[in-house]
């Protein structure tokens, strides 16, 4: 099992990239990148790359309309040029509030549109031939009668590094996931429990596994919570609370929640309803308070280092190949020896 976490630049880009660099040293295997409506997340993945030796940097993820088919290629093979080899790209629908009300595009179709773009970046980076595809949402060239009618297949001018650059997928829902499973390299679930995950998800990924290309690896999984290690820490476990409400009650309309209706289909659907009103309400800490405790230390890895290795263990065997982690020091430790100890345990 691989060890990541999620990038935290709160403190600034340039800390959050020595930051990394530190807990490379401690066995860090792999760092998400986010973007959302802040700075956009290639650069710092390319300023991350100068700043690393090993680590492997993945985006968590780019949002699919946010850049053209062709973009995204391009970006994920300069940013794997930058580390020599080292890029992942983490591709997602992000939500239409985000979409629509941030960037400005039509949120549709994001299966169909995803299917499409793990096609186009995968041609692009073999570089076998000049790019044509003929979709349902994207064309290369553009047909005859759209355009100036100029539009010629190309190929790459640079020579990717890899010609199959990781990609990973973001994705909840049943055809989502179902979608994932069958062409993507990594799945990036959130909200995981991993003694519900599978009969929350078990149907869908069978599905997809179904229709798996045989020159596919098995599905990577990532998934994780906060890490605190000790023998009185299940305290901690409140500081998940808001997170959890923000994605429960606040992601999203009412019927265009895909966390709410995850947490549904964990069988906390009275829960989810009264989460999702108080916070839409402005409510808060009333919709945090209504989390159950069961749930966040389900998806958390939160007390002694017995337990810890259970839960290692747990994930282990929900099929989770990258253990996604925020680590937080108490007394007499540091993130660096957080990293250290979990990448020890999980070897």
């Amino acid at each position: 099992m691989q060890i990541s976490m999620q990038l935290s630049y709160s403190g600034g880009f340039k800390e959050a990239a020595d930051n990394v660099a530190e807990l490379e040293s401690a066995g860090l295997d792999l760092v998400w990148v986010a973007e959302a409506y802040g700075f956009d997340g290639a650069s710092l993945m390319g300023y991350i790359a100068a700043k690393t030796e090993t680590v492997q940097i993945a985006s968590g993820i780019l949002p699919i309309y946010t850049r053209t088919p062709t973009l995204l290629a391009m970006t994920a093979a300069g940013v794997d040029a930058l580390s020599d080899g080292r890029c992942h790209l983490g591709l997602g629908a992000s939500g239409p509030q985000v979409i629509e009300g941030w960037h400005g595009v039509k949120y549709d179709s994001p299966i169909g549109r995803t299917r499409e773009i793990v096609d186009i970046c995968r041609q692009v980076w073999a570089r076998e031939e000049k790019l044509t595809h003929q979709g349902r949402y994207y064309n290369m060239p553009l047909p005859e009668g759209e355009g100036t009618g100029l539009g010629k297949p190309l190929k790459i001018i640079a020579h990717p590094v890899r010609n199959r650059i990781p990609i990973w997928v973001a994705s909840l829902g049943p055809k989502n996931v179902a979608m994932t499973a069958e062409i993507a390299d990594g799945w990036m679930p959130i909200l995981f429990d991993p003694a519900k995950a599978r009969d929350v998800w078990g149907e869908d990924l069978d599905k997809g596994a179904a229709k798996r290309s045989a020159d596919l690896d098995t599905l990577m999984i990532t998934a994780g919570g906060m890490l605190v290690v000790g023998d009185d820490v299940k305290g901690y476990l409140d500081f998940v609370r808001p997170m959890v409400a923000l994605y429960v009650g606040g992601m999203g309309a009412k019927g265009k929640n895909f966390y709410n209706d995850l947490f549904k289909r964990y069988g906390y659907e009275e829960e989810a309803v009264q989460i999702q009103d108080l916070y839409l309400e402005g409510k808060k800490k009333e919709a945090a308070a209504l989390i159950p405790t069961e749930f966040l230390d389900a998806i958390s890895l939160v007390g002694p280092e017995g337990y810890i290795k259970e839960r290692l263990a747990a994930f282990a065997e929900a099929g989770v190949t990258h253990m996604n982690v925020t680590p937080v020091a108490t007394e007499g430790q540091t993130q660096t020896s957080l990293i250290s100890n979990l990448k020890e345990w999980a070897s």
